[in-house]
Formats: C-alpha cells, structure tokens, sequence
C-alpha cells in the first residue's frame, strides 16, 4: 500500500519527517514536498516556470514548487500508481476556520481529493516547539480510520490537535469550520529610507461561530476533525438567486431580438 507524504513547511521540516515516520508502519511512505517553505500559498500551482524534482533518497523528492505541484507531480509523474491516500502535514501551527483557505497544507490534500484520492490534512499547535511525535499519533490513527471505511466523495479531511503532551489530550470532536476576526491585519512601517511597507499580520481577538467549532475544542484540548467538502456552492440561497434571473435575462432578450432582426433585413434597428 503506497502512502504519500506532502507539507507545506519544506522537505526539511520535522512535521513531515515525524510523519511519514508514524505511516511507515501502515505502508510504502513516499515523500514529495517543496524544497523550502511554501506556508500560506494556498491552491497555487505553478504555470510560468518549469518545475524540478531533486531525489533525496529513494521515494523522497523535493520540487521547487507548491504544495499543489507535489501532489500533481507525485501522483501523475512521480510513483508509478497512486497511492492509497495522501497525508498533507505535519503543519507547524493549527489550520483552523478560514486558515483552510490560505493553507497550504489543507490545499495540498484538496488536491488529492480532486485526483480522486482519500486525504488528508494534519496541523499541531504549538508556539516555539511542536510535539510532532504526539500529531503523528492521531495522524496515523485516522489514515488507519480512512483506508479502512475510505471517505465520502469530494470529501478530505482537517486535522488539528492540540498543544498536550503525549495522553494530555481530552479526546477527539468532529467540528465545524469557524469564522475568524482579526485586530489590525495591517502593519504599516517605514524603511532606512522614508518609504512605507507593509506586513500582513495582526493578532486573532475573536471568533464568530462557537457551536461544535473547531478552534472551541483545540481550545478545550480536544483533537479536531472538520470534514472539507469540494463544492463550495452555496446551495441554500440558489433559488433566491434564480430570481433575479427574468430581470438579467430581459435585456439579454432584447438584444438578441435586435440582432435577429438586423440580419434578416440587413440594417441594425436602434
């Protein structure tokens, strides 16, 4: 059974090495990760250079691409079939609520599931360390759990666990994405120069959903599993949006009976 193995920290980040070392134990690990660190790249993909891809040792690559591109390159290019399942992580720092958005990490294993691959995305809280060796715990646990039962389609699944010790944490909640907000996202600074820059930053003061959310039970010391869905329609308003359909389509009509008549006689009616 292949496993593949991808991040968005680097090939040389200890997340990814904590991990495929705990799925070993499951399957063939095979690791194709950027070759530095791609964090908060989100769905990108690589279309205006070309892509390299370093062996490290066997079934260990790096590319200096984005976590997307190892994903694309590993299934279609890299292993010779695809694997069973892909695990994205282990990331330094949890994803949670709209942090899926930007993510790497959860961006690599959306590509997977559009492949048609059961995935994966695991992060863990922390500040200066990480226990990585406690994520790679519960990491193995639900790969275990997901190649067993498989996932429901255009499903993948969010992974964060808590900053505990090894047997600290309370338990495992399935949860909610939550919404974020966020106190001055914007840093202004000046250089030697005069000249104004910018950081994207800020700090989190609130959260804007708290039933079954997922930064409530990271908070209490729980494991959270958020499953991820492809379809971001809203289905619930599209009815309310087909009604606007008659007026947008009423001058569409009109136009189109102009250029109707306009080619039967020749001359364009104004």
């Amino acid at each position: 059974m292949r496993i593949l193995v991808t991040n968005d920290d680097g090939i040389q980040s200890p997340g990814i090495t904590a991990l495929a070392k705990a799925l070993a134990a499951i399957g063939e690990v095979w690791i194709v990760a950027p070759d530095r660190e791609r964090t908060a790249v989100a769905h990108a993909v690589t279309l205006h250079k070309p892509l390299r891809l370093h062996q490290l040792s066997p079934r260990t690559y790096a590319v200096n691409g984005t976590p997307v591109d190892c994903v694309n390159l590993a299934v279609l290019k890299v292993m010779p079939k695809p694997p069973a399942i892909v695990v994205s992580g282990i990331n330094k720092g949890v994803n949670l609520g709209d942090d899926v958005l930007y993510s790497g990490t959860v961006s690599a294993a959306m590509e997977g599931t559009i492949l048609g691959i059961p995935s994966v995305a695991v992060s863990q809280e922390g500040q200066e360390t990480f226990r990585f060796e406690v994520g790679a715990i519960y990491a193995s646990r639900v790969a275990r759990l997901v190649l067993a039962h498989g996932l429901p389609e255009e499903t993948l699944l969010n992974v964060n666990i808590p900053d505990r010790p090894r047997g600290g944490t309370r338990g495992v909640r399935v949860t909610c994405l939550s919404r974020r907000r966020f106190d001055n996202p914007i840093i202004e600074k000046l250089d030697p120069h005069g000249r104004k820059y910018y950081w994207i930053a800020g700090q989190r003061v609130s959260w804007s959903r708290s039933k079954d959310a997922d930064h409530e039970a990271i908070e209490e010391g729980f494991v959270s599993i958020t499953p991820i869905h492809l379809d971001s329609t809203h289905h619930g308003v599209l009815d309310h949006f087909r009604a606007w359909e008659p007026i947008m389509n009423r001058g569409i009509k009109k136009s189109q009976s102009l250029v109707r008549r306009s080619n039967r006689t020749g001359k364009r009616e104004v």
